[in-house]
């Protein structure tokens, strides 16, 4: 029976502060150790949803990700979230990340721009899905605002199992995050893990969490206490979602978008 342990990350972000929000995670993280194979932080768990890209933006080898890869390895677990990133040409991405406790690393450059918060005017979009496979199963990773757009999240011919998606998602839209989540999970017939922060952001904006690990029905099969720092740890299990998706094949009848 293939298992997979996956902790849903819930906690406030220090505004702009890179130290601090490493220190905070690193503490959650800490405790998983040995206890679970994936944890799941919110999108740019270091900085907060800051436009204040050009001088927070860091390379793949800057102190967030060196903080993430250092947790993978000592805690032996893969973590997952978004930070803010750049290139070698100076241009900013929200980018996700997945690194593995073998050091293995995938990164996903947020493709929708959230353009009521004008991110599209300071960050590039990216152009290329990712799912990445990690202990027998495969992981789809999106960010935030991708989730309202489900063709871009179309699982072809049930080319991923589970669906991830780190998130700065305010309260005033909670209701969609909560209807559109388990529409990904019937629609794709796979799990779905949501992860979102809590806390006022540094442009006064409240976020409530509501994080939540749907299965292939789009049952909750785990979900954090709202508006509290809160670490919840699930058991997913492939044979049941293998099974659903044998007795009840609508993938097979899914329309075959053109997709990059």
């Amino acid at each position: 029976m293939n298992e997979l342990r996956i902790s849903l990350v819930q906690a406030d972000i220090f505004w702009e502060d890179k130290d601090r929000n490493i220190e905070r995670y690193g503490n959650l993280l800490k405790k998983l150790s040995g206890k679970s194979d994936l944890a799941v932080l919110p999108e740019m768990f270091s900085t907060g949803f800051s436009m204040q890209a050009f001088h927070l933006a860091e390379t793949n080898e800057g102190t967030t990700i060196q903080a993430v890869r250092s947790w993978a390895k000592e805690y032996d677990l893969a973590v997952c979230g978004s930070f803010l990133a750049k290139d070698d040409s100076e241009r900013i991405f929200n980018r996700g990340f997945f690194i593995d406790p073998d050091g293995k690393q995938s990164f996903y450059d947020k493709r929708h721009l959230f353009r009521m918060g004008l991110e599209q005017k300071r960050f590039t979009a990216g152009d290329r899905k990712v799912i990445i496979p990690y202990k027998g199963w495969n992981i789809r990773l999106i960010v935030c605002y991708d989730l309202r757009f489900p063709v871009w999240v179309r699982n072809r011919k049930n080319e991923y199992d589970v669906l991830i998606c780190p998130a700065n998602w305010p309260i005033p839209r909670a209701n969609v995050w909560q209807i559109l989540l388990p529409a990904r999970a019937l629609e794709n017939q796979c799990y779905v893990c949501g992860v979102n922060r809590i806390g006022r952001d540094g442009n006064s904006i409240e976020h409530r969490g509501d994080s939540v690990l749907l299965d292939f029905k789009g049952n909750r099969i785990a979900e954090t206490v709202p508006d509290e720092e809160s670490v919840v740890t699930v058991l997913l299990r492939k044979d049941l979602l293998d099974d659903f998706r044998e007795r009840f094949p609508a993938w097979m009848d899914a329309d075959d978008f053109e997709i990059l």
